[in-house]
């Protein structure tokens, strides 16, 4: 017996001298990691999910709140790239780079610190720590963060060891062509441009005629199938461009929807999707309707044809959400057959609110680009969802979609900033997880999350100080004890977080939301005191009934604003005039 153990103890040794001098873990530690799927959608609003009180069946939606939990009091921010900052590293967007972004700077913010339009180097990013720990770091889709003309930095730049897709903020679902112009070239007004497809830094020849959905999906299959092979744990960051305009979708998935948009029109289905969302539980049952917008038109200003074009254009919109859902089913049907699901935590949110922009709207749109699209695109009824359409759902859709929200995308009211967002920890199922199926009305920020998926990991953030250099702390707070059971909040009542943009800002404590939005943006520049979860479309105001946490949050608000020396925005300048492309 001592001679066999003497062999099995010489036998480790020289097992243990033979492996990598540069990683110590056995396969059994690395496969004891956890796994990590963020699945990001794009300006999808609060009720576009049918597992959200949506009319559009979002079958593999379900399937992930009846493992996990649905969020139905979650912030991410009024816009693209600023959310996808917070999300990435738990800080402030005006800490990162993002106080202002690439599709708008106000003139007085550029050369500013925190108003780059890009993630700086000012924080660490997970995709860096996930890489840290030996991690396969994936990421498919949208970037939005950085890496093309105007500055920053490219996602292979920021920890991850694979990458697919655009650096920009959207593109063409069927071709390689840019969403937007190139306003700089002379002769913009005339052609169309390319989109900068890179597959692991290297240009990408992106074919045609393969929907967007698809092209990501079996990208990401084949990242994660790699990862697995290879014996490594791994992070997914999955930004699918659905559903961002241009409004595209496979033909076979418009069709079905047409006809109840058509029956409903803007004003039918905000109230189809308010009263559903008050029955369902994902607002209050006491909510109050949307007060009316000015900016909204009216379903009975339309002609029949227009009628007819508007429920085709939603109808291609819910097609993206539908091509989604059916997108996340395939991911979630290999992590089981590949018997990957009991390790990996799962978190879907959107990136936003639905998009108001109208290109030929004075308002909220840039009518040269609305020219452009006239110029180069089919703006035919039997054009619309083609690879050669380009539309957009426009505010009187954007503020139906939201349901007993108010507003859209680009503004701070709930129906910009308060999006779907599911979790499901690892293992977790309908039949051993104690909050399976679960809706909470618990605070959360989007900078919440990052912090949220290292609590699971089991990885340290290093605070203020990473590989030497000082880097911002997170202000982020895990919502790992709640999603355990072992509390009923992920934020206390005296926790706040405050938001920025464009002038346009609000503060959160508790369940109450102060918010001011300037004239040049619609509102009345005053500040205003909502509980945002007995009156989510912020129609009843509290500042005269709760002068004293009115005062409170205010002075809190005020002092963020010094702390992070915010840039004072005119009253009367406009985000979307200022815009030189459409986001």
């Amino acid at each position: 017996m001592r001679h066999i153990l003497s062999l099995l103890l010489i036998a480790t040794v020289l097992y243990g001298c033979n492996s990598s001098s540069t990683n110590t873990e056995t396969s059994s530690d690395k496969k004891d990691k956890t796994n990590v799927l963020i699945l990001i959608g794009d300006d999808i609003a609060f009720g576009d999910l049918g597992v959200y009180a949506s009319e559009i069946k979002t079958p593999n939606f379900h399937r992930l709140a009846e493992s996990g939990v649905r969020f139905t009091n979650f912030h991410a921010s009024p816009v693209c790239s600023v959310t996808r900052s917070m999300l990435m590293t738990g800080c402030n967007n005006i800490e990162v780079g993002l106080g202002s972004f690439d599709y708008s700077f106000y003139p007085a913010s550029k050369g500013k610190a925190g108003y780059e339009g890009y993630l700086t180097r000012n924080a660490v990013a997970l995709s860096q720590l996930f890489n840290d720990e030996g991690y396969e770091v994936l990421k498919v889709g949208k970037w939005h963060l950085g890496g093309e003309a105007a500055g920053g930095y490219t996602p292979l730049e920021w920890g991850f060891t694979k990458e697919f897709g655009i650096l920009s903020g959207g593109s063409n679902h069927w071709n390689d062509l840019r969403m937007t112009p190139i306003f700089s070239d002379p002769d913009f007004m005339h052609k169309k441009f390319k989109e900068h497809w890179t597959l692991n830094g290297e240009k990408y020849n992106r074919p045609e005629g393969v929907y967007s959905g698809e092209l990501y999906t079996k990208q990401m299959i084949d990242f994660i199938k790699e990862a697995k092979a290879e014996g490594k744990p791994w992070f997914s960051w999955m930004a699918f461009t659905t559903a961002h305009f241009p409004i595209q979708a496979p033909p076979e998935l418009v069709e079905k929807h047409y006809k109840f948009y058509l029956e409903k029109g803007y004003e039918g289905l905000k109230q189809y999707r308010y009263e559903r969302l008050k029955a369902k539980g994902l607002i209050s049952h006491s909510a109050q309707p949307a007060p009316e917008n000015d900016l909204v038109k009216k379903w009975s200003q339309l002609s029949q044809k227009e009628k007819e074009y508007q429920a085709k254009v939603f109808a291609t919109y819910a097609a993206e959400i539908e091509d989604q859902d059916n997108r996340i089913g395939q991911i979630l049907d290999y992590l089981k057959e590949s018997g990957q699901m009991d390790n990996t935590l799962i978190v879907y949110l959107s990136d936003n609110g639905p998009e108001g922009m109208e290109a030929e709207n004075p308002n909220t749109g840039n009518q040269v680009f609305g020219q452009w699209i006239a110029n180069n695109y089919d703006t035919s009824f039997e054009g619309i969802g083609t690879a050669n359409s380009s539309n957009y759902i426009g505010t009187a859709w954007a503020n139906a979609a939201t349901g007993g929200l108010s507003w859209w995308k680009w503004f701070i009211g709930e129906g910009g900033v308060r999006v779907p967002m599911i979790i499901v920890p690892p293992g977790a199922s309908k039949d051993n997880y104690s909050r399976a199926g679960q809706m909470s009305n618990v605070v959360m920020s989007v900078k919440d999350l990052p912090m949220t998926i290292l609590d699971y990991a089991g990885i340290q953030h290093p605070g203020d100080t990473y590989k030497g250099k000082k880097v911002v702390t997170p202000t982020g707070i895990s919502a790992r004890p709640f999603l355990d059971g072992k509390s009923d909040i992920v934020r206390n009542d005296k926790q706040w977080y405050a938001f920025e943009l464009f002038g346009n800002a609000y503060i959160m404590q508790g369940n109450y939301k102060l918010i001011k939005v300037r004239k040049g943006m619609f509102g009345d520049g005053q500040w205003h005191l909502y509980d945002v979860v007995k009156d989510p479309s912020e129609s009843m105001p509290l500042e005269d009934k709760m002068k004293d946490k009115f005062d409170q949050m205010l002075a809190t608000y005020k002092q963020y604003e010094k702390d992070h020396q915010l840039v004072q925005v005119d009253e009367s300048w406009n985000a979307f005039k200022a815009a030189s492309e459409g986001n």
